[in-house]
């Protein structure tokens, strides 16, 4: 292949991502069948399905069991503020991003106890094995599932306090800092990264995602005087939401 030329499956990618993207092809209307791409195209089989492969890992069709490929609904990305805003009222991360963007957000939790896994543990600062209070939530927009989180909390700090369960007791559904300064601890700042991958069936399954869709991932920890004091992952569905961040200046 020379400098500048493109494989064929992906000139034929391109030109029904075109089609797609153009308006041609609309949402909920059925991809050209593998024999038709190969006739109108003058490609091979291998080609033809090397194509469909690359638009549905882009996320712009999806199989349909017994039925066939269709192209998807392609959903305005609605933003996911992140901001070192914090209300007076001690809300939660999801409750000041909601109350930002105007909507009115609702959320199941579950808590539990567990021994700390390795990655829990590095992050936390702690042994393996040390125990530690996960807390997994599913986050809801006008009843629409749209963001994943699991956080977990030495119980060497919280353990046997009023605030050892983060949904329940005087300040269930505060957030970390109003709840930490309560048995004296002090938070000071917080540490996020944020990344991507294929989201997990089990993800997928619970945001209405389909395999091999990407979700957008956030690390976060908070940290009084440099110990971690609580650790979160965040999961996001790429393809219907953008993390923004607003921070201020010193």
């Amino acid at each position: 292949m020379t400098f500048g030329e493109r494989p064929a499956y992906l000139r034929v990618a391109d030109d029904l991502r075109k089609k797609i993207v153009d308006g041609a092809l609309l949402p909920n209307t059925r991809l050209p069948s593998q024999a038709r791409i190969r006739q109108e195209y003058g490609v091979s089989d291998t080609v033809a399905l090397e194509a469909r492969k690359v638009l549905m890992a882009e996320g712009l069709v999806e199989g349909r069991s017994g039925s066939g490929t269709y192209v998807r609904e392609r959903p305005e990305p609605r933003r996911i503020a992140r901001t070192g805003y914090r209300d007076p009222g001690g809300s939660t991360p999801f409750r000041q991003e909601q109350a930002l963007s105007g909507v009115r957000g609702t959320w199941e939790s579950r808590s539990e106890q567990e021994g700390a896994s390795a990655e829990v543990a590095e992050r936390l600062s702690i042994e393996p094995g040390d125990r530690v209070m996960r807390t997994r939530y599913v986050f809801r927009e006008a009843g629409e599932a749209m963001m994943l989180s699991t956080s977990w909390e030495p119980l060497a700090l919280t353990g046997r306090t009023p605030v050892m369960l983060p949904e329940e007791g005087p300040l269930g559904g505060s957030g970390v800092v109003e709840r930490m300064a309560a048995i004296d601890i002090v938070v000071d700042n917080m540490a996020e990264e944020v990344g991507c991958r294929p989201g997990l069936a089990e993800e997928l399954l619970a945001l209405g995602g389909v395999p091999g869709h990407t979700v957008l991932t956030i690390h976060r920890t908070y940290f009084a005087s440099g110990r971690p004091v609580e650790t979160a992952d965040v999961v996001v569905p790429a393809d219907r939401y953008r993390v923004a961040y607003h921070l201020p200046v010193k």
